[in-house]
C-alpha cells in the first residue's frame, strides 16, 4: 500500500506543476502563442508522465504489489477524469490536433506549432519520470528503475493486428470526440474518460490503445522485439488513419481538402406537398383558377366595358 501512496503522490505532483506551468505560461505569453504551445506542451507532459506511470503499476503492480486489475482499471478511470479537467482545452495527441486540421477548426502554422509542443512534452516527461524512478521512493520504483533498460513491448500481436485493433481503437476515439466536442464539459470529460478505460480494458492485451501517436511513441518505441517501422505502422499509421475514417464517417468529407459530400447527401427539411405550387412574391393579387375576382355588390358585366351595351353605345 506505501507503493501505492507514492504513486498516489507523484501524479499529484504532475498535476500541480503541470497547472502552474499553464498558469504562469498563461499570464506571461501572448493568447495566441499560449494555446499553440504552452498549453499542449505542458499538457503531453502531464499526460506522458502519467501514463508511464501508470504502464509502471500495470505491469509490475500486479505481482509485486497485490494490485488487482479493478483498482487499476479506476485509477486509469480517475487519472482520465482528471486530465479532461485540467488541461484547459490542450488535446496532447497529435491525432486530435491533426483532426482539427482537417475538419478546418485550425491553421496549418497553429498545427505544426501543437505538434513540436507535444513531442516536446512528451519527451520532458520521460526524462523526468525516470528521473523520480532513479530516486527509489517505493519499491515499485526500485524495480522499475532496474528493469528500465529492458522494457517490454507494448504490441503483444502481430504488426498487421495491432495496426488493425488500433485504427478501430481510434475511428472509435474519434467519432466520440467529433460527437461530444461541442457539448459541456460535464458530460464529454466522464465519456471519454469512460471510452478510455473501456478500450484499455478490451485493446490493452494486444497494443495497450495508445491512440496517440506522441504517447506510443514516448513508451514503447525505445523497447526491444520489433523495429521502428513495425512500431510506427501498428502507432502511427494506424490511429492516424483511424483519425481519418471518423472524419469521412463523421462529415461525411474532409472539409479541409474538398466540400463535395463523398457518403451524405443534403435534403431539404421541408418540402412542398406534391401538386400544390408556392405562390411568387408578385402573384398575391392573382385570382386562382376556378374562381370569381369579383368584388361584393360588383356586376360582373360592369367591370367589362366592351360587354355592357349601354358603354358601348355612348
Amino acid at each position: 500500500m506505501a507503493a501505492l501512496n507514492v504513486s498516489l503522490s507523484f501524479f499529484f505532483a504532475t498535476f500541480a506543476l503541470c497547472e502552474a506551468v499553464r498558469r504562469a505560461s498563461k499570464a506571461l505569453l501572448p493568447a495566441g502563442a499560449y494555446d499553440s504551445f504552452a498549453r499542449e506542451a505542458a499538457g503531453a507532459a502531464q499526460l506522458g508522465a502519467c501514463c508511464l506511470e501508470m504502464r509502471m503499476l500495470v505491469e509490475i503492480g500486479p505481482w509485486a504489489g497485490g494490485f488487482g486489475p479493478d483498482l487499476l482499471l479506476t485509477l486509469l478511470f480517475l487519472l482520465f477524469l482528471g486530465h479532461g479537467a485540467t488541461l484547459d482545452g490542450a488535446s496532447a495527441n497529435p491525432a486530435v490536433s491533426l483532426q482539427e486540421f482537417l475538419v478546418a477548426e485550425a491553421s496549418l502554422a497553429s498545427t505544426l506549432l501543437k505538434l513540436t509542443a507535444q513531442a516536446l512534452g512528451m519527451q520532458v516527461a520521460c526524462a523526468l519520470t525516470r528521473l523520480c524512478w532513479a530516486w527509489e521512493l517505493s519499491d515499485l520504483h526500485l524495480l522499475q528503475n532496474l528493469v528500465a533498460t529492458h522494457c517490454d513491448s507494448a504490441l503483444r500481436t502481430t504488426v498487421a493486428q495491432g495496426a488493425l485493433v488500433e485504427g478501430a481503437c481510434a475511428i472509435l476515439f474519434h467519432l466520440t470526440l467529433l460527437r461530444l466536442r461541442h457539448s459541456l464539459p460535464v458530460y464529454r470529460v466522464p465519456a471519454m474518460a469512460l471510452l478510455v478505460t473501456v478500450m484499455a480494458r478490451t485493446a490493452g492485451p494486444f497494443t495497450s490503445a495508445f491512440c496517440n501517436p506522441a504517447l506510443a511513441a514516448s513508451v514503447t518505441f525505445h523497447c526491444s522485439g520489433h523495429t521502428l517501422l513495425e512500431y510506427a505502422q501498428v502507432y502511427w499509421l494506424g490511429p492516424l488513419t483511424g483519425m481519418v475514417l471518423a472524419v469521412l464517417l463523421y462529415h461525411g468529407h474532409l472539409p479541409r481538402l474538398f466540400q463535395r459530400n463523398l457518403f451524405y447527401s443534403h435534403r431539404k427539411k421541408y418540402r412542398t406537398p406534391r401538386g400544390k405550387a408556392a405562390a411568387g412574391c408578385g402573384d398575391t393579387q392573382m385570382p386562382t383558377k376556378g374562381h370569381s375576382s369579383r368584388e361584393p355588390g360588383q356586376n360582373w358585366r360592369g367591370r367589362q366595358p366592351w360587354l355592357n351595351p349601354g358603354t358601348a353605345r355612348s
